[in-house]
């Protein structure tokens, strides 16, 4: 795994079973975002393969990717950005609506997304994860700028996709209160 001519880690194996998660720790740097970009198949790997085993692709696509930046748009509005990604991903879970109600959001659905806070804006991100129904969940730093309710929703949410038999995969400076995740600590930054 690598990021430019950095090999940031060699002979990486990893065996996460349904019903679980792994939380990938590191300093900065570390290649925890790295790891989920060549998880989630959006970076070639620097060596080796990528292997989701279990999944028939005829099911649809298997995995939510949602980064440590929120992808959240001004000048449409909360329930707009929501059908958005609904309508991209697939309208496989609950409704828009009730999806901002389940996160905390239902009360901002018309208000432009731009005015959302930091946390509002990555509770929105939480609600893709409940309109579109995916086995496998790659966060990158999904508790950042959440409050302490946030925090709360994000292990609630996490623990009902695991108990259903999802996996999440999570790049994470945070404690997330989730008895089923293990921890993979990564190396020093280069």
């Amino acid at each position: 795994m690598g990021r430019g001519e950095t090999i940031l880690a060699r002979g990486l194996a990893l065996d996460v079973a349904g019903g679980s998660g792994l939380l990938l720790r590191g300093p900065n740097g570390s290649g925890k975002s790295t790891l989920l970009l060549t998880l989630a198949g959006l970076l070639a790997p620097v060596e080796g393969t990528v292997t989701i085993e279990g999944h028939d692709p005829d099911d649809g696509p298997a995995l939510h990717y949602c980064g440590h930046r929120n992808a959240v748009r001004a000048r449409i509005t909360v329930r707009q950005t929501l059908d958005f990604w609904a309508a991209l991903n697939g309208h496989t879970g609950l409704g828009a609506d009730a999806a901002l109600e389940r996160v905390g959001l239902g009360k901002t659905a018309k208000l432009d997304a731009g005015y959302l806070s930091a946390g509002q804006q990555r509770r929105l991100v939480l609600a893709r994860l409940l309109v579109s129904r995916r086995p496998l969940w790659f966060l990158d730093e999904p508790s950042a700028a959440l409050d302490a309710d946030g925090r709360v929703l994000l292990a609630e949410l996490l623990s009902a996709h695991l108990a259903e038999g999802g996996l999440a995969v999570i790049a994470t400076h945070d404690d997330i209160a989730v008895s089923a995740l293990t921890t993979l600590q990564l190396g020093a930054a280069p």
